[in-house]
Protein backbone atom coordinates (compact mmCIF):
# COMPACT_ATOMS: atom_id res chain seq x y z
CA UNK A 1 0.00 0.00 0.00
CA UNK A 2 2.65 2.69 0.88
CA UNK A 3 4.08 2.39 -2.66
CA UNK A 4 0.76 3.67 -4.18
CA UNK A 5 0.96 7.05 -1.58
CA UNK A 6 2.82 9.00 -3.68
CA UNK A 7 0.79 8.52 -6.51
CA UNK A 8 -2.35 9.38 -4.74
CA UNK A 9 -0.71 12.49 -3.44
CA UNK A 10 0.39 13.58 -6.54
CA UNK A 11 -2.96 13.21 -7.58
CA UNK A 12 -4.27 15.19 -5.00
CA UNK A 13 -1.78 17.68 -5.98
CA UNK A 14 -2.61 17.78 -9.57
CA UNK A 15 -6.48 18.09 -8.86
CA UNK A 16 -5.83 21.10 -6.20
CA UNK A 17 -3.74 22.62 -8.66
CA UNK A 18 -6.56 22.23 -11.36
CA UNK A 19 -9.07 23.87 -9.07
CA UNK A 20 -6.45 26.60 -8.03
CA UNK A 21 -5.97 27.76 -11.76
CA UNK A 22 -10.26 28.52 -12.20
CA UNK A 23 -10.35 30.51 -9.29
CA UNK A 24 -8.77 33.31 -8.26
CA UNK A 25 -8.73 36.29 -5.42
CA UNK A 26 -7.06 39.26 -6.63
CA UNK A 27 -5.76 42.43 -3.88
CA UNK A 28 -5.48 45.72 -4.97
CA UNK A 29 -5.72 49.43 -4.30
CA UNK A 30 -4.56 52.95 -4.50
CA UNK A 31 -2.41 54.98 -1.65
CA UNK A 32 -2.67 58.70 -2.79
CA UNK A 33 -1.64 61.14 0.06
CA UNK A 34 -0.36 64.92 -0.20
CA UNK A 35 -0.05 68.34 1.37
CA UNK A 36 -2.64 71.04 -0.27
CA UNK A 37 -2.71 74.65 0.00
CA UNK A 38 -6.32 76.72 -0.43
CA UNK A 39 -6.06 79.98 -0.97
CA UNK A 40 -9.60 81.07 0.88
CA UNK A 41 -11.09 78.80 3.13
CA UNK A 42 -14.20 80.91 5.26
CA UNK A 43 -11.36 83.87 4.88
CA UNK A 44 -8.38 82.35 5.46
CA UNK A 45 -5.56 80.52 3.46
CA UNK A 46 -5.45 76.58 4.58
CA UNK A 47 -2.68 74.05 4.72
CA UNK A 48 -3.75 70.68 5.02
CA UNK A 49 -2.29 66.95 4.35
CA UNK A 50 -5.10 65.09 2.56
CA UNK A 51 -5.53 61.66 1.55
CA UNK A 52 -7.27 60.89 -2.17
CA UNK A 53 -8.13 63.88 -3.97
CA UNK A 54 -6.55 62.41 -6.88
CA UNK A 55 -7.29 58.88 -6.71
CA UNK A 56 -9.40 57.33 -3.84
CA UNK A 57 -7.35 55.66 -1.59
CA UNK A 58 -8.52 52.62 -1.23
CA UNK A 59 -8.09 48.46 -1.40
CA UNK A 60 -10.38 45.76 -2.59
CA UNK A 61 -10.43 41.85 -3.21
CA UNK A 62 -11.96 40.86 -6.16
CA UNK A 63 -12.63 37.37 -7.10
CA UNK A 64 -12.92 34.80 -9.97
CA UNK A 65 -14.62 31.24 -10.31
CA UNK A 66 -14.85 29.18 -13.65
CA UNK A 67 -17.73 27.78 -14.34
CA UNK A 68 -17.22 26.50 -17.52
CA UNK A 69 -19.17 26.91 -21.00
CA UNK A 70 -17.46 30.72 -20.99
CA UNK A 71 -19.45 31.66 -18.06
CA UNK A 72 -17.82 33.13 -14.44
CA UNK A 73 -18.69 33.97 -11.24
CA UNK A 74 -17.63 37.46 -9.63
CA UNK A 75 -17.36 39.36 -6.49
CA UNK A 76 -15.95 42.69 -5.57
CA UNK A 77 -15.30 44.02 -2.24
CA UNK A 78 -13.89 47.74 -2.67
CA UNK A 79 -13.34 49.32 0.81
CA UNK A 80 -11.92 53.48 1.22
CA UNK A 81 -9.66 54.89 3.39
CA UNK A 82 -7.93 57.81 4.99
CA UNK A 83 -4.44 57.17 4.66
CA UNK A 84 -3.44 59.94 7.19
CA UNK A 85 -5.06 58.35 10.08
CA UNK A 86 -6.47 54.87 8.83
CA UNK A 87 -10.14 55.84 9.29
CA UNK A 88 -12.71 54.40 7.11
CA UNK A 89 -14.01 56.81 4.34
CA UNK A 90 -17.63 56.61 5.01
CA UNK A 91 -18.38 55.85 8.96
CA UNK A 92 -19.92 52.28 9.71
CA UNK A 93 -19.29 50.91 5.82
CA UNK A 94 -17.06 47.92 5.80
CA UNK A 95 -16.74 48.29 1.62
CA UNK A 96 -17.93 51.73 1.22
CA UNK A 97 -16.99 51.79 -2.41
CA UNK A 98 -18.66 48.91 -3.77
CA UNK A 99 -19.59 45.42 -2.77
CA UNK A 100 -20.95 42.91 -4.97
CA UNK A 101 -21.72 39.31 -6.26
CA UNK A 102 -22.42 37.96 -9.81
CA UNK A 103 -22.24 36.19 -13.26
CA UNK A 104 -19.85 37.25 -16.14
CA UNK A 105 -20.51 35.44 -19.76
CA UNK A 106 -18.24 36.66 -22.92
CA UNK A 107 -21.50 35.86 -24.95
CA UNK A 108 -23.55 37.45 -23.25
CA UNK A 109 -22.98 40.07 -20.80
CA UNK A 110 -22.23 40.46 -16.67
CA UNK A 111 -24.83 40.63 -14.50
CA UNK A 112 -23.88 41.89 -10.86
CA UNK A 113 -25.82 42.52 -7.39
CA UNK A 114 -25.21 44.99 -4.66
CA UNK A 115 -23.14 47.98 -4.03
CA UNK A 116 -22.33 49.53 -7.32
CA UNK A 117 -21.31 52.46 -9.60
CA UNK A 118 -23.91 53.62 -11.65
CA UNK A 119 -23.55 53.85 -15.60
CA UNK A 120 -22.88 57.70 -15.52
CA UNK A 121 -19.84 57.00 -13.65
CA UNK A 122 -19.01 53.98 -15.21
CA UNK A 123 -19.26 54.93 -18.77
CA UNK A 124 -19.49 58.87 -18.98
CA UNK A 125 -16.99 59.79 -16.20
CA UNK A 126 -14.13 58.77 -18.04
CA UNK A 127 -14.45 60.99 -20.24
CA UNK A 128 -13.61 64.51 -17.55
CA UNK A 129 -10.81 65.30 -15.99
CA UNK A 130 -12.55 64.45 -12.48
CA UNK A 131 -12.81 60.71 -12.87
CA UNK A 132 -9.62 60.00 -15.50
CA UNK A 133 -6.94 62.07 -14.48
CA UNK A 134 -6.80 65.06 -12.29
CA UNK A 135 -9.50 63.71 -9.80
CA UNK A 136 -11.44 66.26 -6.80
CA UNK A 137 -10.08 69.67 -8.09
CA UNK A 138 -11.06 69.08 -11.66
CA UNK A 139 -14.72 68.25 -10.04
CA UNK A 140 -17.75 70.15 -11.55
CA UNK A 141 -19.40 72.88 -8.67
CA UNK A 142 -20.60 70.47 -5.98
CA UNK A 143 -19.95 67.51 -7.73
CA UNK A 144 -23.26 68.11 -9.44
CA UNK A 145 -23.25 65.40 -11.79
CA UNK A 146 -20.78 62.62 -9.64
CA UNK A 147 -18.40 62.67 -12.13
CA UNK A 148 -15.98 62.63 -9.37
CA UNK A 149 -18.04 59.45 -8.22
CA UNK A 150 -19.35 61.44 -4.75
CA UNK A 151 -22.22 58.57 -4.83
CA UNK A 152 -22.86 54.95 -5.83
CA UNK A 153 -26.02 52.67 -5.73
CA UNK A 154 -26.88 50.34 -2.86
CA UNK A 155 -29.30 47.71 -3.80
CA UNK A 156 -28.28 47.92 -7.20
CA UNK A 157 -29.29 45.06 -9.76
CA UNK A 158 -26.41 45.83 -13.03
CA UNK A 159 -26.23 44.27 -16.23
CA UNK A 160 -23.30 45.37 -19.01
CA UNK A 161 -23.45 43.64 -21.88
CA UNK A 162 -20.51 42.98 -24.20
CA UNK A 163 -19.08 44.65 -26.93
CA UNK A 164 -20.34 44.29 -30.26
CA UNK A 165 -19.32 46.84 -33.32
CA UNK A 166 -17.95 49.06 -30.97
CA UNK A 167 -21.05 49.74 -28.98
CA UNK A 168 -21.56 48.57 -25.32
CA UNK A 169 -24.55 49.27 -23.11
CA UNK A 170 -25.11 48.94 -19.35
CA UNK A 171 -28.12 49.42 -17.27
CA UNK A 172 -28.61 49.71 -13.22
CA UNK A 173 -31.78 49.86 -10.65
CA UNK A 174 -30.77 50.13 -7.35
CA UNK A 175 -34.10 49.40 -5.32
CA UNK A 176 -35.24 52.12 -2.13
CA UNK A 177 -36.01 49.03 -0.03
CA UNK A 178 -38.72 50.96 1.57
CA UNK A 179 -42.12 50.41 1.98
CA UNK A 180 -42.78 53.22 -0.47
CA UNK A 181 -41.70 51.63 -3.50
CA UNK A 182 -40.52 54.83 -5.13
CA UNK A 183 -38.93 56.44 -2.21
CA UNK A 184 -34.97 56.68 -2.60
CA UNK A 185 -34.78 54.45 -5.81
CA UNK A 186 -32.34 55.33 -8.22
CA UNK A 187 -31.78 54.10 -11.99
CA UNK A 188 -29.60 54.88 -15.26
CA UNK A 189 -28.70 53.77 -18.47
CA UNK A 190 -25.87 54.29 -20.47
CA UNK A 191 -24.11 53.24 -24.36
CA UNK A 192 -20.54 53.42 -25.28
CA UNK A 193 -19.01 53.68 -28.65
CA UNK A 194 -15.42 52.82 -29.49
CA UNK A 195 -13.61 53.00 -33.16
CA UNK A 196 -9.75 53.65 -33.72
CA UNK A 197 -8.51 56.39 -31.98
CA UNK A 198 -12.75 57.94 -31.64
CA UNK A 199 -14.64 56.82 -28.36
CA UNK A 200 -17.81 58.39 -27.29
CA UNK A 201 -20.76 58.01 -24.40
CA UNK A 202 -23.90 58.60 -23.20
CA UNK A 203 -25.89 58.24 -20.04
CA UNK A 204 -28.53 58.96 -17.86
CA UNK A 205 -29.02 59.00 -14.43
CA UNK A 206 -32.43 59.24 -12.31
CA UNK A 207 -33.26 59.26 -8.54
CA UNK A 208 -36.18 60.05 -6.36
CA UNK A 209 -36.07 61.39 -2.69
CA UNK A 210 -31.89 60.88 -2.43
CA UNK A 211 -30.71 60.58 1.03
CA UNK A 212 -34.10 59.99 2.40
CA UNK A 213 -33.16 57.02 4.24
CA UNK A 214 -30.39 54.90 4.96
CA UNK A 215 -31.42 51.99 3.10
CA UNK A 216 -32.25 53.23 0.15
CA UNK A 217 -30.63 53.37 -3.37
CA UNK A 218 -28.52 56.44 -2.00
CA UNK A 219 -28.36 56.23 1.48
CA UNK A 220 -26.56 59.61 2.98
CA UNK A 221 -23.68 59.64 0.20
CA UNK A 222 -25.30 61.67 -2.08
CA UNK A 223 -24.79 65.64 -2.99
CA UNK A 224 -28.20 66.69 -2.63
CA UNK A 225 -31.08 66.10 -0.79
CA UNK A 226 -34.00 66.58 -2.95
CA UNK A 227 -37.41 65.19 -4.40
CA UNK A 228 -36.03 63.90 -7.75
CA UNK A 229 -32.27 64.42 -9.54
CA UNK A 230 -32.08 63.50 -13.18
CA UNK A 231 -28.37 63.58 -15.04
CA UNK A 232 -28.26 63.87 -19.20
CA UNK A 233 -24.47 63.26 -20.09
CA UNK A 234 -22.59 62.95 -23.07
CA UNK A 235 -18.79 62.78 -23.97
CA UNK A 236 -16.54 62.46 -26.80
CA UNK A 237 -12.63 61.73 -27.00
CA UNK A 238 -9.76 61.68 -29.50
CA UNK A 239 -7.07 59.05 -27.94
CA UNK A 240 -3.62 58.75 -29.46
CA UNK A 241 -0.74 56.66 -29.89
CA UNK A 242 1.60 57.76 -27.43
CA UNK A 243 -1.83 57.60 -25.19
CA UNK A 244 -1.91 61.37 -25.18
CA UNK A 245 -6.06 62.47 -25.90
CA UNK A 246 -7.93 65.13 -26.24
CA UNK A 247 -11.94 65.41 -24.56
CA UNK A 248 -15.02 67.00 -24.06
CA UNK A 249 -17.90 66.49 -21.99
CA UNK A 250 -21.25 67.80 -20.93
CA UNK A 251 -23.75 67.58 -18.95
CA UNK A 252 -27.32 68.67 -17.26
CA UNK A 253 -28.04 67.91 -14.19
CA UNK A 254 -31.82 68.78 -12.55
CA UNK A 255 -32.26 68.78 -8.97
CA UNK A 256 -36.46 69.73 -7.76
CA UNK A 257 -37.52 70.76 -4.18
CA UNK A 258 -34.10 70.76 -2.91
CA UNK A 259 -33.33 70.62 1.09
CA UNK A 260 -29.67 70.32 1.11
CA UNK A 261 -25.99 70.47 -0.16
CA UNK A 262 -23.43 68.35 1.13
CA UNK A 263 -20.69 71.12 0.18
CA UNK A 264 -22.92 74.28 1.05
CA UNK A 265 -24.39 73.77 4.50
CA UNK A 266 -25.83 77.15 4.18
CA UNK A 267 -28.82 77.26 1.45
CA UNK A 268 -31.02 79.82 3.43
CA UNK A 269 -34.63 79.20 4.17
CA UNK A 270 -36.13 79.76 1.21
CA UNK A 271 -38.10 77.65 -0.84
CA UNK A 272 -36.11 76.55 -3.85
CA UNK A 273 -37.24 74.76 -6.16
CA UNK A 274 -35.18 73.59 -8.58
CA UNK A 275 -31.36 73.59 -9.37
CA UNK A 276 -30.36 73.21 -12.68
CA UNK A 277 -26.46 73.30 -14.22
CA UNK A 278 -25.02 72.82 -17.75
CA UNK A 279 -21.48 71.55 -17.47
CA UNK A 280 -19.25 72.02 -20.29
CA UNK A 281 -15.44 70.41 -20.13
CA UNK A 282 -12.91 70.27 -22.69
CA UNK A 283 -9.81 68.07 -21.61
CA UNK A 284 -6.44 66.81 -22.48
CA UNK A 285 -3.70 64.89 -21.31
CA UNK A 286 -0.16 64.83 -23.14
CA UNK A 287 2.86 62.89 -22.61
CA UNK A 288 6.14 64.79 -22.99
CA UNK A 289 8.02 61.37 -22.13
CA UNK A 290 6.67 57.74 -21.27
CA UNK A 291 7.11 58.81 -18.05
CA UNK A 292 6.07 62.53 -17.81
CA UNK A 293 2.65 64.12 -18.69
CA UNK A 294 0.52 67.11 -18.19
CA UNK A 295 -3.10 67.39 -18.28
CA UNK A 296 -5.09 70.37 -17.78
CA UNK A 297 -9.12 71.06 -18.24
CA UNK A 298 -11.58 73.98 -18.65
CA UNK A 299 -14.92 73.65 -17.16
CA UNK A 300 -17.86 76.43 -17.97
CA UNK A 301 -20.98 76.09 -15.67
CA UNK A 302 -23.98 77.64 -15.71
CA UNK A 303 -26.63 77.58 -13.02
CA UNK A 304 -30.07 78.23 -13.00
CA UNK A 305 -31.22 78.73 -8.69
CA UNK A 306 -35.41 78.94 -8.69
CA UNK A 307 -37.52 79.78 -5.87
CA UNK A 308 -40.98 79.80 -5.31
CA UNK A 309 -41.26 83.67 -6.72
CA UNK A 310 -38.09 84.01 -8.52
CA UNK A 311 -34.56 83.13 -9.04
CA UNK A 312 -30.62 83.16 -9.82
CA UNK A 313 -28.12 82.42 -12.60
CA UNK A 314 -24.59 82.37 -11.94
CA UNK A 315 -21.97 81.00 -13.60
CA UNK A 316 -18.84 79.01 -12.63
CA UNK A 317 -15.23 79.37 -14.57
CA UNK A 318 -12.88 76.68 -13.36
CA UNK A 319 -9.23 75.18 -14.65
CA UNK A 320 -7.53 71.97 -13.51
CA UNK A 321 -4.09 71.78 -13.81
CA UNK A 322 -1.92 68.14 -13.57
CA UNK A 323 2.30 67.47 -14.01
CA UNK A 324 2.49 63.66 -13.45
CA UNK A 325 5.74 61.95 -13.04
CA UNK A 326 6.13 57.86 -12.74
CA UNK A 327 9.13 56.53 -10.72
CA UNK A 328 7.20 52.96 -12.01
CA UNK A 329 4.42 51.61 -13.66
CA UNK A 330 2.34 51.59 -9.85
CA UNK A 331 4.30 54.69 -8.25
CA UNK A 332 4.57 58.25 -8.96
CA UNK A 333 4.82 62.13 -7.60
CA UNK A 334 2.92 64.65 -9.52
CA UNK A 335 1.58 68.22 -8.66
CA UNK A 336 -1.79 69.98 -9.58
CA UNK A 337 -3.41 73.01 -9.23
CA UNK A 338 -7.14 74.35 -10.11
CA UNK A 339 -8.96 77.99 -9.91
CA UNK A 340 -12.29 78.86 -9.50
CA UNK A 341 -14.39 82.16 -10.30
CA UNK A 342 -18.20 82.24 -9.81
CA UNK A 343 -20.52 85.25 -9.74
CA UNK A 344 -23.83 84.12 -7.57
CA UNK A 345 -26.02 86.03 -5.64
CA UNK A 346 -28.07 84.43 -3.72
CA UNK A 347 -26.72 85.35 -0.35
CA UNK A 348 -26.01 81.48 1.14
CA UNK A 349 -23.20 79.27 0.85
CA UNK A 350 -24.12 78.65 -3.09
CA UNK A 351 -22.34 81.85 -3.79
CA UNK A 352 -18.89 81.04 -3.02
CA UNK A 353 -16.55 79.68 -4.94
CA UNK A 354 -15.43 75.67 -4.14
CA UNK A 355 -13.39 73.68 -5.29
CA UNK A 356 -14.13 69.91 -4.83
CA UNK A 357 -10.68 69.09 -2.21
CA UNK A 358 -10.47 72.48 -1.35
CA UNK A 359 -9.83 73.01 2.79
CA UNK A 360 -13.71 74.23 2.72
CA UNK A 361 -15.91 77.06 0.50
CA UNK A 362 -14.66 80.35 0.09
CA UNK A 363 -15.55 83.44 1.53
CA UNK A 364 -15.05 85.13 -2.17
CA UNK A 365 -15.91 84.15 -5.85
CA UNK A 366 -12.61 83.11 -6.19
CA UNK A 367 -10.47 80.09 -4.51
CA UNK A 368 -7.15 78.66 -5.65
CA UNK A 369 -6.11 74.98 -4.65
CA UNK A 370 -2.47 73.72 -5.14
CA UNK A 371 -1.60 70.15 -4.20
CA UNK A 372 1.89 67.99 -4.05
CA UNK A 373 1.08 64.44 -3.86
CA UNK A 374 2.32 60.87 -3.88
CA UNK A 375 0.46 57.72 -5.46
CA UNK A 376 1.11 54.26 -5.25
CA UNK A 377 -0.98 51.16 -6.50
CA UNK A 378 -0.78 47.76 -5.80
Amino acid sequence: MNKHLPCAALAALFVAGQAHAQSSVTLYGVIDDGLNYTSNARGHSAYAMVSGDTNASNFGLKGTEDLGGGLSAIFTLESGFNVNNGALSMSGSIFSRQAFVGLSSAAYGTLTLGRQYDATVDMWSPFTAAGNTIGDLAAHPFDNDNSDQDFRFNNAVKYVSPTLAGFQAEGVYGFSNATNFADNRAYSAGITYGAGPFSAAVAYMRQANGNLNSTGAVGGDGVFTAARQQNIDAGVKWTFGDGSNVGLAYSHTDVYQPTANAYAPDIGTQAWSSWKFDNVEINGQYFINPALSLAASYTYTHGNLKETSEGSSPNWHQVALMLNYSLSKRTSIYTQGAYQHTNGKTGTDLDGAHIVGAADLSSSENQAVVRVGFLHRF
